[in-house]
């Protein structure tokens, strides 16, 4: 590929390179640099992509892509956005990946990833084909699993990812749009097909500083899709729905509006309500407890009438949908007559959410295991060591990534929101597991939210392995009879 095929609706400033020339790849990591690609500097939070442009062409770059001049006598090409020009670019080297597929984008505070697993699954059943999915939890191309380590990857890894699902015969892909994403360009350039909006609570206000900020990050995803389904009993739905000037699906568990459900039952083990569009009525039951899980079915119910699906036919697969790994998942303790269920929940919104599910089935007591992460959103914290002690009987209040803060210093910030007694401070999480498993009685469930799927702890900066599953399984092998 020549370098001005590469900048193909890249806005340029002026060129210091050859266009003609010839290039074998592109990274924004300088590490990664092998000769003959362009270099592509980007300027962070942490740290700045044109620090390590000698580098970048000692180890063979034959050009650099920035968004600053340069002093030095260099092959550069000089652009208005360094972000969305990595974005632009990626695009043009995998030669457009998302336009041919079928690209449908989640976001959301909570609820991003059992949507996007849900639909998937729902897709794959109702039309056997092939789904491409980037999440949270792992990217998959159809069965096949990929390890991810951001809810949506940087633009230039994600376009390669888009071209591996569209090499590997994908006819769809999903994926969980983050707010950083937007902000970031991650996802500079795509359009999608279908966009979906969940919810929208506290969370990354260290990024975005407001919550309208937060808000409007997320609203740009609907300038920029054909179909929109919006969860409209969100109070900031009104400020989404003003972004998309497109086909709009509204969705709602309290309100005769759009799609709708009526007739919910919350049982312990799922959830039945009767989905109504239009002139349809269908019955829906999934096997995922909890109130959260009819708003992320209609989510998904939403998303594939906009593709084209029945209700009849979603419903139907939705039958036969699992639940997500660290989503209200049960953690097997045999010959013990207490539950250990294991969440996500990280934000206040989600914490109360699934506090409150449990509630409504708990028979005994109801333990929550807790805490908050480091160098994330602090005016989260109390707000969650409230929600713990006013939902749940028992509030242990315990380490969750505290990364490069002090853990104390965290956990004091949760017992601030607290006025209650009914809670315990255990610092060392899997201390915090085990106490909790020591006094469980019997009917009592416990919950352990905030790592969910993840199977580390990073402290100091420094990942730990930590499974919550293993800790657990220890304990009743260490204290069996």
């Amino acid at each position: 590929m020549k370098l001005k095929d590469l900048l193909n609706g890249v806005e340029v400033l002026d060129v210091h390179a050859d266009l003609e020339m010839t290039i074998t790849g592109v990274t924004y990591d300088s590490r990664k640099v092998t000769p003959g690609c362009v270099f592509v500097a980007i300027t962070g939070f942490a740290t700045d992509g044109n620090l390590y442009i000698d580098k970048a062409m000692a180890a063979g770059a034959v050009a650099v892509i920035t968004g600053k001049e340069q002093q030095k006598d260099i092959p550069y090409v000089r652009v208005a956005s360094d972000r969305l020009a990595l974005a632009q670019v990626g695009a043009n080297y995998y030669d457009h990946p998302g336009k041919a597929m079928k690209l449908i984008g989640v976001t959301g505070t909570n609820g991003k990833t059992s949507s996007t697993l849900l639909l998937k699954h729902v897709i794959e059943q109702v039309l056997g084909a092939k789904v491409g999915l980037m999440g949270t939890m792992e990217n998959m191309i159809g069965h096949e699993r990929i390890a991810t380590e951001r809810t949506t990857p940087e633009s230039l890894d994600l376009q390669a990812l888009l071209g591996q699902m569209r090499d590997g015969g994908c006819g769809y892909a999903i994926m969980e749009v983050s707010s950083h994403a937007i902000c970031l360009e991650r996802v500079g350039g795509l359009h999608y097909d279908v966009a979906a909006f969940t919810n929208l609570t506290e969370d990354h206000l260290d990024f975005h500083e407001t919550m309208e900020n937060y808000c409007d990050a997320k609203a740009q995803l609907f300038g920029r899709c054909d179909h929109a389904v919006i969860n409209c009993d969100d109070p900031w739905a009104k400020r989404i729905c003003a972004q998309a000037n497109c086909h709009m699906i509204e969705t709602s568990g309290k309100t005769q509006t759009g799609l709708y459900a009526k007739d919910v039952e919350l049982l312990s083990d799922g959830v039945s309500f009767t989905a109504v569009y239009g002139d349809k009525e269908v019955p829906v039951h999934v096997g995922i407890p909890g109130k959260f899980t009819v708003y992320n079915v209609l989510t998904v119910l939403g998303c594939a009438l906009c593709l084209g699906l029945s209700l009849e036919q979603a419903a139907k697969a939705l039958e036969t949908a699992q639940g997500v790994k660290g989503r209200v998942e049960v953690v097997p303790t045999p010959g013990k007559d207490y539950t250990v269920l294991i969440d996500y929940a990280h934000t206040p919104d989600g914490l109360e959410n699934v506090l409150s599910s449990v509630r409504g089935y708990c028979r005994g007591r109801l333990i929550a295991v807790f805490g908050c992460g480091g160098d994330r959103d602090p005016i989260k914290r109390p707000i969650m060591g409230k929600i713990g002690v006013d939902i749940a009987d028992l509030a242990i209040i315990t380490s969750d990534n505290p990364r490069t803060e002090e853990p104390a210093a965290i956990i004091r910030d949760i017992c601030k929101g607290i006025d209650k007694n009914n809670y315990q401070v255990i610092e060392n999480r899997p201390e915090a597991i085990r106490y909790a498993m020591d006094i469980a009685q019997k009917d009592d469930i416990i919950v352990l939210a905030g790592k969910g799927h993840e199977t580390y702890q990073e402290i100091h900066g420094v990942k730990h392995h930590l499974d919550e599953r293993e800790v657990v399984a220890a304990h009743l092998e260490e204290t069996r009879d």
